[in-house]
């Protein structure tokens, strides 16, 4: 008999699903059918054809735009209307899939440069890497799954995913979709084991060729070393992003830029804003200004379209928050300007605390919540070293009327990206996205997936024609 999991919106607990728990026979059965797939080249998916299925499905997703949304919503609680951006980001990364696949090929490689190349041709060709494993997350868990596996369809890579337990009805959807839009059997199979020794021996596999996994450090860096021999990786972990606000910024364009990033999604993404740095002439004006757009903010249902700040994941999590906002004001230091207390059972106020403690929680550790700090600075540069000074590199920012400052920012904050006058949650589908340090590995974003799940392939072709 075949498990299940039921699946409850994390805002009031309604049953709104089940999906099959996989067990060791069947995940033994996906890998070997994933495998079987790679090793037969005979069934490898034509380049036109894969171009014909992404379009395909891309058609299928907007023909449900609403309806996926909605499904997105119930499960993460992410507010409807941020639930249907969510959905038409999915249509773009396919639509991007198909792009990238007109111009991906390989080079020429130069040959009868010397004596020992003389007579010889070479290029080169992508191939699919092998079976990929995405492990994905709960925060966007339409897009995400997406993400991870239309690249691997677009480059003919079987792929076996393993969504969220929280949230894998809209992952079970995408499958579902890929398989209307006419993707063979086998070539992108969901499993859901429960079980985390199971999970940790399928990435050990050594039939897996490539990991792509988003989800906390300490699990990705975990897997990371499972891995089989010469099996890669890419790694999407969190990041507590940092924000230099200098004295000349424009904090009427600033503010709800801010705070839009802190509060969305209740601050569950891994480059929400969560550390301002503001130069002490402004800081506490900044902060209330953000502490007022966070009290602007209606928290409450996320599938009604009037919502704009849906629940945290579990409500395991919004006390997790309310513990850390409370260390952060009571022996932190801080001064609690806004929010502070739990609205429900799963909701959580938007919060604003200025000047805690470097130690505290808030400061150090990614809180994943509705919560933004702001540090008054008088130096920039010292300012900057504070913002560096986690383990964590991500997406960064700089708010200011001056190109220097601007600049300045730019060269010396910590990051892979660093946003001058937008918040760190700024992210368009085709631009690189990668963490460093314990903020992640390899590098997404469609066009990059795609690289990195391919391997490059040479073929020297000797002729005396060519003498």
């Amino acid at each position: 008999m075949v498990n299940k999991l039921d699946v409850r919106t994390p805002f009031d607990g309604m049953f709104i699903g089940q999906v099959d728990v996989a067990d060791e026979a069947t995940i033994e059965a996906a890998l070997e059918r994933a495998y079987r797939l790679h090793r037969d080249r005979r069934q490898w998916l034509k380049k036109q054809d894969r171009i014909a299925i992404l379009r395909r499905a891309a058609g299928i997703v907007r023909s449900r735009r609403e309806e996926l949304a909605f499904q997105v919503a119930s499960e993460s609680g992410k507010p409807l209307k941020d639930s249907l951006v969510e959905v038409d980001r999915g249509i773009d990364c396919l639509d991007i899939c198909v792009e990238e696949l007109r111009t991906n090929a390989g080079y020429v490689v130069p040959m009868d440069i010397n004596a020992t190349s003389a007579g010889r041709l070479a290029f080169t060709q992508h191939e699919p890497i092998g079976v990929v494993l995405a492990i994905s997350a709960f925060n966007h868990p339409f897009n995400l799954v997406v993400h991870q596996v239309a690249p691997a369809v677009a480059v003919g890579a079987p792929v076996v995913i393993k969504p969220s337990a929280k949230t894998p009805l809209s992952c079970s959807a995408v499958l579902e979709i890929f398989a209307e839009a006419g993707l063979p059997d086998g070539w992108a199979q969901m499993v859901l084991p429960t079980d985390n020794e199971l999970i940790g021996r399928i990435v050990s596999d050594p039939r897996v060729s490539f990991l792509t996994f988003i989800g906390s450090a300490s699990v990705g860096w975990r897997l990371r070393s499972r891995l089989a021999p010469g099996a890669r990786c890419a790694l999407e972990h969190g990041g507590i992003a940092p924000v230099i606000v200098a004295h000349d910024a424009d904090l009427d364009a600033a503010i709800p830029r801010l705070g839009r990033a802190a509060f969305w999604h209740a601050g569950q993404a891994c480059v929400s804003v969560q550390r301002v740095f503001a130069d002490r002439r402004i800081s506490e004006k900044l902060a209330e200004g953000i502490a007022d757009f966070g009290k602007s903010l209606v928290t409450g249902d996320p599938t009604l379209m009037a919502t704009d700040v849906g629940p945290l994941i579990t409500h395991a999590e919004n006390d997790r928050v309310a513990s850390w906002v409370n260390e952060a004001a009571e022996s932190g230091g801080g001064k609690l300007v806004s929010g502070g207390r739990k609205i429900s059972a799963s909701c959580y106020e938007n919060t604003v605390l200025l000047d805690p403690s470097a130690e505290a929680k808030v400061s150090q550790r990614e809180v994943f919540g509705p919560v933004v700090s702001v540090y008054s600075y008088d130096d920039i540069d010292a300012a900057i070293r504070q913002a560096n000074d986690t383990p964590f590199s991500f997406q960064a920012a700089a708010f200011t009327s001056n190109i220097d400052t601007a600049m300045h920012c730019y060269r010396n904050l910590d990051g892979t990206a660093v946003m001058v006058n937008e918040h760190t949650l700024f992210r368009v589908d085709w631009m690189p996205f990668a963490g460093a340090r314990q903020s992640g590995h390899g590098v997404g974003g469609i066009p990059h997936t795609m690289r990195e799940m391919q391997i490059e392939k040479m073929m020297v072709w000797r002729s005396d024609a060519l003498n």
